[in-house]
């Protein structure tokens, strides 16, 4: 249950699932794979999908690596939120976009998990929201070279930590992408 009031919606979060974040990311095909079923299923049932596209230095506006993958086309009306920190919430309207749709349980999925995703569902977690990270719809790329744990092992921790995560008002878990449910908790 959602600390914010009269907001018992729920959307799904497709985030970053860019060209210049998804070449060379663990288990790519699949997790695009993944968050093209849920985007299905959410407007299927009229679950509103609200995409997320990251700009910086790497992801220049309107360059192909900024642009998202080709299996993933947004659908007409569906919110484009542009970001520049890892945090979706932070500096961008995503948290309008949302309280106009009376959202207040996020199903998160998207790129990258070690740094946008855990950003986002930790600011999306502390802001009220119910939030719901789907265990096999997230990645990231290889950093072990840098000190980073493999990619495989990023997934699986956050997965881990995320299934834990308690507060006051709110819930906060993991689920694979056959068990997820849009229903309200």
């Amino acid at each position: 249950m959602t600390t914010l009031s009269g907001r018992s919606g729920t959307a799904l979060l497709v985030i970053d699932v860019q060209n210049g974040v998804m070449t060379g990311a663990y288990n790519r095909d699949a997790v695009i794979a993944n968050i093209a079923t849920l985007v299905g299923k959410a407007r299927a049932e009229s679950v509103p999908v609200i995409w997320v596209q990251h700009s910086s230095e790497e992801l220049p506006l309107d360059s192909p690596q900024w642009e998202y993958v080709s299996e993933l086309p947004r659908g007409d009306g569906e919110p484009l939120v542009h970001k520049k920190y890892g945090d979706s919430f932070e500096a961008t309207d995503l948290e309008e976009r949302l309280a106009e749709r009376g959202v207040g349980r996020l199903v998160v999925t998207g790129a990258q998990s070690d740094a946008c995703i855990r950003a986002t569902i930790h600011g999306g977690f502390t802001r009220g929201y119910d939030v719901t990270l789907v265990s096999d719809a997230h990645t990231t790329e290889d950093l072990s070279q840098w000190g980073a744990p493999t990619p495989d092992k990023v997934v699986s921790h956050l997965n881990l930590y995320w299934g834990w995560q308690a507060a006051p008002g709110r819930t906060a878990g993991t689920v694979e992408t056959a068990e997820v449910s849009f229903a309200p908790a």
